[in-house]
């Protein structure tokens, strides 16, 4: 299979609703901070500490950040690396092991409400802050947004601050 179709099916498996509890040996963990090398930190329910490392098959198509949910598991043949992740954990995935009393109560407190009920919050969208913000109020602001449209020129540099000597070369990315 070409490169495209393996990231292809990658993200429909990780993208698509699996309603599976988790097998015996599987743990469900939360992501502390992110190691390098596809390696994770991960906390057990029992605030345990470990390392996790990504599956050859996500590394290039799916990321995880620090308070994500995963589901590892243990691994014997490492002595550092005590677990290999499995599936990362959507909302709805929460959802779905919270009915079937399979969440761990001590990560209960971890999932607020504002992630698991308000789906469809504007909370959840990435505001990119190198973008001026365009407000929808009316067109009666139009003498405001003049004058702050120009004081937003006076504070753009220009973009050519360290652009040129950017150390990674993108040539040299597996991805």
């Amino acid at each position: 299979m070409s490169r495209s179709s393996v990231r292809k099916q990658v993200m429909i498996e990780v993208l698509q609703d699996d309603q599976s509890l988790p097998a015996e040996n599987q743990r469900i963990v939360r992501v502390l901070k992110s190691r390098g090398n596809n390696l994770h930190e991960v906390e057990n329910p029992d605030k345990s500490i470990l390392l996790a490392s990504m599956p050859r098959r996500f590394r290039c198509g799916v990321w995880v950040k620090k308070g994500d949910f995963v589901l590892v598991e243990p691994i014997e043949e490492g002595n550092k690396v005590k677990a290999e992740i499995v599936k990362i954990l959507s909302t709805e995935q929460i959802k779905y092991y919270k009915m079937n009393n399979v969440w761990p109560e001590e990560f209960s407190d971890v999932v607020g409400d504002k992630k698991t009920d308000k789906k469809d919050s504007d909370d959840e969208i990435f505001v990119n802050p190198n973008r001026p913000r365009v407000s929808d109020s009316g067109s009666n602001e139009s003498s405001d947004s003049d004058s702050s449209d120009a004081e937003e020129e006076d504070d753009y540099d220009g973009g050519d601050s360290d652009s040129a000597s950017d150390p990674v070369d993108s040539s040299s990315k597996k991805c």
